[in-house]
Protein backbone atom coordinates (compact mmCIF):
# COMPACT_ATOMS: atom_id res chain seq x y z
CA UNK A 1 0.00 0.00 0.00
CA UNK A 2 1.38 3.23 -0.69
CA UNK A 3 2.10 6.20 1.84
CA UNK A 4 0.54 9.49 1.05
CA UNK A 5 2.59 12.36 1.45
CA UNK A 6 2.13 15.51 3.33
CA UNK A 7 2.12 17.90 0.81
CA UNK A 8 5.07 19.93 1.93
CA UNK A 9 7.04 16.38 1.59
CA UNK A 10 5.57 16.39 -2.01
CA UNK A 11 6.75 19.63 -2.56
CA UNK A 12 10.18 18.79 -0.99
CA UNK A 13 10.31 15.94 -3.67
CA UNK A 14 9.37 17.47 -6.08
CA UNK A 15 11.77 20.34 -5.78
CA UNK A 16 14.57 17.45 -5.40
CA UNK A 17 13.92 16.03 -8.74
CA UNK A 18 14.24 19.51 -9.65
CA UNK A 19 17.43 20.63 -8.37
CA UNK A 20 19.74 17.42 -6.73
CA UNK A 21 20.00 19.38 -3.66
CA UNK A 22 18.31 18.14 -0.89
CA UNK A 23 19.24 21.07 1.86
CA UNK A 24 17.51 23.95 -1.09
CA UNK A 25 14.68 21.80 -1.98
CA UNK A 26 14.13 21.28 2.24
CA UNK A 27 13.93 25.11 1.88
CA UNK A 28 11.99 25.55 -1.12
CA UNK A 29 9.25 22.89 0.31
CA UNK A 30 8.82 25.02 3.65
CA UNK A 31 11.17 23.57 6.39
CA UNK A 32 13.24 26.02 8.06
CA UNK A 33 17.05 26.16 6.96
CA UNK A 34 18.20 24.81 10.72
CA UNK A 35 15.90 21.87 9.68
CA UNK A 36 16.72 21.66 6.48
CA UNK A 37 20.59 21.20 7.62
CA UNK A 38 19.92 18.91 9.90
CA UNK A 39 17.19 16.63 8.80
CA UNK A 40 17.01 17.28 4.50
CA UNK A 41 19.56 13.76 4.21
CA UNK A 42 16.63 11.83 6.21
CA UNK A 43 13.76 13.20 4.25
CA UNK A 44 15.54 11.50 1.32
CA UNK A 45 15.31 8.21 2.99
CA UNK A 46 12.00 8.55 3.87
CA UNK A 47 10.40 5.32 1.84
CA UNK A 48 7.29 6.97 0.78
CA UNK A 49 9.26 10.43 -0.60
CA UNK A 50 11.98 7.62 -2.18
CA UNK A 51 8.82 5.72 -3.94
CA UNK A 52 7.65 8.97 -4.93
CA UNK A 53 10.78 10.48 -6.37
CA UNK A 54 11.45 7.07 -8.15
CA UNK A 55 8.07 6.66 -9.87
CA UNK A 56 8.68 10.21 -11.09
CA UNK A 57 11.69 9.90 -12.16
CA UNK A 58 10.46 6.71 -14.42
CA UNK A 59 8.28 9.04 -15.90
CA UNK A 60 10.27 11.74 -16.89
CA UNK A 61 12.73 9.84 -18.42
CA UNK A 62 9.68 7.83 -20.51
CA UNK A 63 8.43 11.07 -21.78
CA UNK A 64 11.84 11.92 -22.75
CA UNK A 65 12.84 9.00 -24.40
CA UNK A 66 11.12 8.47 -27.96
CA UNK A 67 9.38 5.07 -27.71
CA UNK A 68 9.11 2.25 -30.73
CA UNK A 69 5.96 3.91 -31.99
CA UNK A 70 7.70 7.39 -32.31
CA UNK A 71 10.72 6.26 -33.91
CA UNK A 72 8.80 4.90 -36.74
CA UNK A 73 6.40 7.55 -37.15
CA UNK A 74 9.35 9.77 -37.23
CA UNK A 75 10.75 7.44 -40.43
CA UNK A 76 7.56 7.39 -41.88
CA UNK A 77 7.06 11.22 -41.71
CA UNK A 78 10.49 11.89 -43.23
CA UNK A 79 10.37 9.26 -45.84
CA UNK A 80 6.66 11.03 -47.08
CA UNK A 81 8.56 14.46 -47.41
CA UNK A 82 6.49 15.66 -44.36
CA UNK A 83 9.10 16.60 -42.47
CA UNK A 84 10.60 19.97 -43.35
CA UNK A 85 14.17 20.54 -41.80
CA UNK A 86 15.60 24.14 -41.94
CA UNK A 87 18.63 24.90 -44.37
CA UNK A 88 20.40 28.52 -43.90
CA UNK A 89 21.62 30.14 -47.00
CA UNK A 90 23.94 33.02 -46.48
CA UNK A 91 23.68 35.52 -49.70
CA UNK A 92 25.45 39.44 -49.94
CA UNK A 93 22.24 41.10 -47.85
CA UNK A 94 22.21 38.52 -45.18
CA UNK A 95 21.07 35.28 -44.06
CA UNK A 96 18.05 33.73 -44.13
CA UNK A 97 16.81 30.25 -43.36
CA UNK A 98 14.52 27.64 -45.91
CA UNK A 99 12.36 24.99 -44.75
CA UNK A 100 12.59 21.98 -47.48
CA UNK A 101 12.13 18.34 -47.78
CA UNK A 102 14.53 15.65 -47.14
CA UNK A 103 16.44 14.57 -50.17
CA UNK A 104 15.80 11.24 -52.02
CA UNK A 105 18.73 9.70 -50.59
CA UNK A 106 17.41 10.11 -46.61
CA UNK A 107 14.00 9.29 -47.18
CA UNK A 108 15.31 6.33 -48.67
CA UNK A 109 17.42 5.81 -45.64
CA UNK A 110 14.22 6.30 -43.41
CA UNK A 111 12.00 3.40 -45.44
CA UNK A 112 15.05 1.28 -45.29
CA UNK A 113 14.70 1.82 -41.43
CA UNK A 114 10.94 0.92 -41.78
CA UNK A 115 11.25 -1.61 -43.80
CA UNK A 116 14.05 -3.38 -40.86
CA UNK A 117 11.16 -3.17 -38.64
CA UNK A 118 8.70 -5.11 -40.19
CA UNK A 119 10.89 -7.96 -42.10
CA UNK A 120 7.55 -9.26 -43.90
CA UNK A 121 7.56 -6.51 -46.48
CA UNK A 122 6.10 -7.03 -49.79
CA UNK A 123 7.94 -7.00 -53.38
CA UNK A 124 5.32 -3.49 -54.10
CA UNK A 125 7.30 -1.88 -51.65
CA UNK A 126 10.41 -3.48 -52.51
CA UNK A 127 9.73 -1.94 -56.22
CA UNK A 128 8.98 1.88 -54.62
CA UNK A 129 12.34 1.58 -53.15
CA UNK A 130 14.23 1.00 -56.10
CA UNK A 131 12.15 3.48 -57.94
CA UNK A 132 13.37 5.82 -55.46
CA UNK A 133 16.86 4.65 -55.55
CA UNK A 134 16.71 4.79 -59.24
CA UNK A 135 15.06 8.42 -59.45
CA UNK A 136 18.07 9.72 -57.36
CA UNK A 137 20.22 8.24 -58.90
CA UNK A 138 19.47 10.20 -61.89
CA UNK A 139 19.04 13.25 -60.21
CA UNK A 140 22.33 13.15 -59.38
CA UNK A 141 23.80 11.98 -62.42
CA UNK A 142 21.61 15.51 -63.94
CA UNK A 143 23.36 17.39 -60.99
CA UNK A 144 27.05 16.75 -62.28
CA UNK A 145 26.10 17.30 -65.62
CA UNK A 146 25.17 20.68 -64.99
CA UNK A 147 27.62 21.48 -63.00
CA UNK A 148 30.14 19.96 -66.00
CA UNK A 149 28.84 22.31 -68.78
CA UNK A 150 32.25 25.15 -67.94
CA UNK A 151 33.37 24.11 -71.45
CA UNK A 152 32.60 26.42 -74.08
CA UNK A 153 30.62 25.25 -77.38
CA UNK A 154 31.68 26.85 -80.47
CA UNK A 155 29.72 26.48 -83.99
CA UNK A 156 31.24 27.75 -86.92
CA UNK A 157 29.14 28.61 -89.98
CA UNK A 158 31.29 28.58 -93.31
CA UNK A 159 29.29 31.31 -96.25
CA UNK A 160 32.15 30.17 -98.73
CA UNK A 161 30.77 26.72 -99.78
CA UNK A 162 31.06 25.66 -102.90
CA UNK A 163 28.60 23.88 -104.95
CA UNK A 164 28.52 20.29 -105.70
CA UNK A 165 29.39 19.58 -109.77
CA UNK A 166 26.30 17.57 -109.75
CA UNK A 167 24.50 20.18 -108.97
CA UNK A 168 25.46 22.17 -111.68
CA UNK A 169 24.99 19.51 -114.54
CA UNK A 170 21.71 21.32 -115.16
CA UNK A 171 23.10 24.42 -116.38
Amino acid sequence: MKRKLTPKQQKFADEYIKSGNAYQAAIEAGYSRNYAKAQSSKLLENVGIKSYIDERMVEIASKRIMDATEAVELLTSIARGETKETVYIGTADGVYEKHKEADLKTRIIATKEILKRYPDNNKLVEQQIRKLKADADIAEVKAKQISNTDETVRIVFNDNLVPDKEDNQDD
